[in-house]
């Protein structure tokens, strides 16, 4: 399956929605709308015609969860995939289950401790399981990237259980080496060490959204509550990226062609 391991939807737990939509509205230009799901308050986050992210209010999650997004990946077999998770020394979080109309999904957790969601979409004709990963235009997914004790050991992990495969490395200073990997040989995300992050970070996963230009957005992030935490750095590929936190904790990134 040409999909299996491909960034497939990324999802938001805070405890305000109404206050993440304005947040994240104008800044990676998202038009939200309610979802039709029972029992619970559901957002989807939309870029013209393309689902691309989902949100849903922090006090559903387990008692403890910070506010966060959870990446996604597309599988052939969501319970395979979960299975094959344990038997390589990670932990399946939330076991398997459906969402009417949608698919099948779980939450794992790799051996280091980074959380990532795994998505068995139903078929949809004509089939667009990518619908929310777009490397070519601005306001979609467009970039994972992975911080973990060893980044090696990580991507080893992940190309058993996604088939991702390793395929580049830049040195970063004092934050070690980044290691890049890639899906059917394009070029998706990449892996670091914990050296660049605050002591007691977890280890964890980050989306990056592309934008415009990275300068009006860190801006608009700043006067409406966000916080910079690093850059805007330039970054191989002529590309710029800055990492952020929004007004309710949550972590991402963000990335342009244009500073």
């Amino acid at each position: 399956m040409p999909f299996h391991g491909l960034p497939c939807w990324f999802e938001l737990s805070v405890a305000d929605l109404e206050a993440a939509q304005r947040f994240y509205g104008p800044l990676i230009g998202w038009a939200w709308s309610r979802a039709e799901m029972e029992g619970l308050d559901y957002r989807l986050a939309c870029r013209g015609a393309d689902m691309v992210a989902g949100g849903f209010p922090l006090d559903a999650c387990p008692p403890g969860t910070p506010p966060n997004w959870m990446i996604y990946i597309s599988v052939e077999d969501c319970d395979a995939t979960a299975q094959l998770c344990t038997a390589l020394g990670g932990k399946v979080w939330k076991e398997p289950a459906d969402i009417p109309g949608t698919g099948r999904f779980a939450i794992l957790g790799d051996p280091q401790g980074a959380v990532i969601g795994i998505m068995q979409l139903e078929p949809m004709d004509p089939p667009s399981p990518g619908g929310a990963w777009n490397q070519q235009a601005p306001g979609y997914g467009t970039w994972l990237s992975l911080t973990t004790p060893d980044p090696l050991a990580g991507l080893e992990f992940y190309r058993k259980l996604f088939g991702w495969r390793r395929n580049g490395q830049f040195p970063t200073g004092r934050a070690g080496t980044y290691f890049t990997f890639a899906h059917e040989g394009s070029r998706i995300g990449g892996a670091l060490g914990m050296a660049a992050v605050p002591c007691g970070t977890p280890p964890h996963w980050l989306p990056y959204f592309s934008v415009p230009s990275l300068r009006a957005a860190l801006g608009q992030a700043s006067t409406t509550g966000g916080t910079v935490l690093q850059g805007p750095v330039e970054v191989p590929g002529a590309a710029f990226i800055a990492t952020l936190q929004d007004p309710q904790g949550a972590h991402f990134a963000l990335v342009a062609r244009n500073r």
